[in-house]
């Protein structure tokens, strides 16, 4: 039986266009899912967009427009990102399709079934900016932490989540890591959160008249749902809950939430104190990643800082924007996002180290060797790779023992960083092998061995071609484009899947180029450096 991978990111609010953070999570999330397809896990990726609330209420009325209109243009930016981006979702969820409306109706319900939702006062501070309620203990000199505004002091009558109840129960499910928040930071952010007094109730609803725009509370027209049943909800909505019994089945709990630390305690808190009330199951990670800055500063539209990616994607291509999100912003941290940086990136990794290192092979290939090389031209017998010995034990052939070893180290090392949730130590792995791939080029100089020695060019040029192939595999998950491209010039056209066997040296019998050989990076002119 095939085992299932569903993750999901957070979905965006779309009050203002996507920056460069949202491409990130996007980037992480698709390297995970195209991982575990390439596993061979049945996979299901859903992300999407968040269009209720008070702010974007707001936002409409101040441009004059209603509140659909603004949220379908604004929706339309992230939409156009996931497919710039070459994301690989299954589903794209908008939270105010009626489809959506419906399932967090009977999610309500489920909680009201339960005893778990009851109408009382409240009285708090209200931030818009967060469109979220502040603990007085939480106000920095009475302004909200974050957005460095006064908030709202609200006296409502709203519905009301008893997560107090399952609070003991979250955090024994957190402590154990049957529901595993990873980096272990974040874990313990959360075990904090929890505390010793315990989670509290949270408000779950708003007066209509205060926000006419949003979910209905089931029986209660006088009332919207509040964030949590809305856009929390779409996690399993986008698993057509209670609306495809199989779907549902099949694909939840979720093995990943992917989420931003902001959010965290909502997500690590309410979201499994509902899925605990309506007596679904929990997910089993919940990974976390931090922020993206700009030129070493927050990302602020008064700065002018903010990074745009749909500006690089259509200057570098979409590869290069998701190998620099993956390579080097820490994945389980806050990094930075320079222009002077992404080009020294791009020209040193992707054009120098990785592109123009297929750009040598393949040419060289094409020039000493007509553009094909067989397993044999290595002196590997099919019996000796059948049987793992990749080459004839001779002393002269020490070296291609070494580069066999390494590139099942950097499988199994790449793997660990996978399961990890360590995308850029994974990534760095593959860079490691390119490096060792030019370095080989470079101590062997064919161009030498075409005029002195034959065989041992073959040997060679074998040996490259196939580093080339894995590294193009190791790839795909995180630059699937150029991954593409690489198997295209190396002229391999089986389907790609990951395995033990694939990623053994001397696994490809034969090799016949493509004879359209082109640089996958091109170099940049030295005005950009």
């Amino acid at each position: 039986m095939t085992s299932t991978f569903y993750i999901s990111t957070s979905i965006a609010y779309v009050n203002a266009p996507p920056h460069i953070g949202y491409a990130l999570e996007l980037a992480q999330a698709d390297a995970l899912a195209r991982y575990h397809r390439l596993n061979g896990f049945d996979t299901f990726f859903l992300t999407g967009t968040d269009e209720h609330g008070q702010k974007l209420f707001q936002l409409a009325q101040k441009e004059g427009i209603s509140p659909q209109t603004l949220v379908d243009r604004n929706a339309e930016f992230f939409q156009n990102l996931t497919s710039s981006l070459h994301i690989s979702n299954d589903f794209f969820i908008r939270t105010t399709e009626i489809f959506h409306h419906e399932a967090s109706q009977k999610l309500w319900q489920r909680l009201v079934e339960k005893g778990d939702i009851y109408k009382s006062s409240y009285s708090g501070f209200y931030c818009v900016g967060c469109e979220a309620f502040i603990l007085e203990k939480d106000l920095a000199e009475g302004k909200c932490p974050i957005h460095h505004t006064n908030p709202e002091r609200l006296n409502e009558e709203n519905y009301f989540f008893r997560l107090s109840k399952y609070s003991d129960q979250i955090k024994s499910l957190i402590t154990s890591d049957t529901f595993r928040i990873l980096p272990e930071a974040r874990k313990n952010e959360m075990l904090n959160i929890i505390g010793e007094e315990g989670l509290k109730d949270v408000s779950f609803s708003r007066p209509r008249k205060v926000l006419n725009w949003g979910v209905s509370v089931p029986g209660d027209e006088t009332q919207v749902m509040y964030v949590w049943c809305d856009a929390l909800t779409n996690y399993i909505s986008g698993l057509h809950y209670e609306r495809d019994d199989a779907l549902f089945k099949k694909y939840w709990p979720a093995q990943v939430h992917l989420i931003g630390k902001d959010i965290l305690r909502f997500h690590g808190g309410i979201w499994i104190g509902m899925l605990l009330s309506a007596e679904l199951p929990v997910p089993k990670n919940m990974y976390v990643h931090g922020f993206v800055t700009s030129e070493g500063q927050k990302m602020s539209k008064s700065l002018g800082n903010v990074v745009d990616p749909f500006g690089y994607i259509e200057e570098f291509g979409s590869d290069a924007l998701r190998y620099y999100l993956l390579r080097e912003i820490p994945t389980l941290d806050d990094g930075d996002f320079s222009r002077k940086r992404f080009l020294e990136i791009y020209s040193s990794e992707l054009s120098h180290t990785i592109g123009n290192l297929l750009h040598r092979v393949t040419n060289m290939v094409q020039r000493y060797c007509g553009g094909a090389l067989n397993r044999e031209d290595a002196f590997i017998s099919e019996h000796d790779f059948m049987n793992g010995y990749v080459f004839s034990v001779h002393s002269s052939d020490s070296v291609y023992f070494e580069i066999a070893q390494l590139v099942e180290s950097t499988w199994n090392s790449y793997k660990k960083h996978f399961e990890g949730f360590e995308l850029k130590l994974a990534l760095e792995d593959v860079l490691k092998l390119s490096y060792f791939a030019n370095q080989f080029v470079d101590v062997q100089k064919p161009w030498i061995l075409a005029k002195q020695d034959e065989n041992e060019l073959r040997k060679v040029l074998y040996s490259l071609l196939e580093l080339n192939r894995v590294i193009a595999l190791l790839l795909a998950p995180f630059i699937p484009q150029t991954s593409e491209k690489m198997f295209s010039q190396l002229g391999i056209k089986e389907p790609l899947a990951f395995s033990s066997e694939i990623f053994q040296f001397g696994y490809l019998a034969k090799y016949t180029l493509s004879t359209h050989l082109q640089p996958i990076f091109p170099k940049m002119e030295d005005t950009f450096l």
